[in-house]
């Protein structure tokens, strides 16, 4: 996400790296069922369970929260008859259940609590200057249309970037009924301000995963202020409050896959993106894409400005004959 020239970001040398790699996650055993555009609410006292392994969080969803999913995208959206979107929102030609878009996915990182995450001893931040910088998905079964889930999370890496930190983390989803693997959502935060913890000739750089897969991005989580409080978005150094951009890529994948898919989510591998800019409420978005292999890379801009706000690639299981 890029900063607005005029915008002074104070530096807080207090990170300390050390005690952010070596710490262990509380963990949060039967998360209360809601509606899953509702955010689950845990409370501080998940501290106390500190001595367990890692972080993990159970919740469900079902196939109201997938169609409302699709629906706040975009879907059905230009045409309520639209045959290849119907099947987001309805169980069509005897269908047992929706299709569920591969974004879908990306929600599941706002069960993690990151008000509890992010509180890691050793990291000390404004949360105000916390911003979506990019986010990594990778897709390894089918997305069933409802199911429980257990999200297990771990610190994936950590960067001094001078006046920034920058802090990554990995939530990988299991299905409950299976204990398979469903999904891994890489989610990389972006700390204006927390910089400089590391000794500027040689920068603290930690990496859980092969470094050409590097992301370095930031992060704000959807349901920060940023996204509806006038006030706080001008805080942060923005004239109103901004979209969420895991919002604003849903958009996109929703493109692609109308494009190079037929809506077939079984047919997406892997979706990287990377957030370069703000969208404010109302702006119109257009996403351009081109296949190249087994990737379709997009770019999305706000139309009237003419500014990229995100870009990435999508990397697909096989190539459709009609192409």
């Amino acid at each position: 996400m890029a900063l607005s020239a005029s915008e002074v970001v104070p530096v807080v040398n207090t990170i300390n790296p050390t005690m952010v790699l070596s710490h262990v996650f509380p963990e949060v055993r039967d998360v209360p069922r809601s509606s899953f555009h509702s955010l689950v609410v845990l409370t501080r006292l998940v501290l106390l369970a500190e001595l367990l392994s890692i972080v993990q969080v159970k919740f469900a969803y079902d196939e109201r929260d997938v169609a409302l999913y699709a629906l706040a995208i975009g879907a059905c959206s230009a045409d309520a008859a639209d045959e290849k979107e119907l099947q987001l929102v309805y169980q069509r030609d005897g269908r047992s259940s929706v299709k569920v878009l591969p974004t879908f996915v990306s929600l599941f990182t706002a069960k993690n609590n990151n008000a509890l995450i992010m509180d890691l001893p050793g990291l000390d931040y404004e949360p105000k200057f916390l911003l979506l910088g990019q986010q990594y998905i990778e897709i390894y079964k089918p997305i069933p249309s409802q199911a429980n889930v257990t999200n297990k999370i771990k610190v994936a890496g950590l960067h001094d970037r001078g006046k920034a930190a920058v802090l990554e983390l990995e939530t990988l989803a299991y299905l409950e009924d299976s204990c398979e693997v469903l999904c891994m959502n890489r989610s990389t935060f972006y700390l204006r301000g927390a910089g400089g913890f590391s000794d500027s000739p040689r920068p603290f750089s930690y990496a859980t995963y092969p470094a050409n897969e590097a992301l370095l991005c930031g992060v704000c989580s959807y349901f920060d202020p940023l996204h509806s409080d006038p006030i706080a978005a001008q805080a942060a150094g923005f004239s109103r409050p901004i979209l969420p951009g895991l919002g604003t890529l849903g958009f996109a994948i929703r493109a692609v896959m109308r494009t190079f898919c037929n809506m077939e989510s079984a047919n997406v591998k892997s979706i990287s993106c990377r957030f370069l800019h703000h969208v404010y409420p109302g702006e119109t978005v257009v996403t351009e894409m081109w296949l190249q292999g087994q990737r379709v890379y997009y770019k999305t801009k706000v139309k009237k400005r003419g500014r990229v706000v995100l870009s990435g690639f999508v990397v697909l299981n096989h190539i459709p004959s009609s192409l």
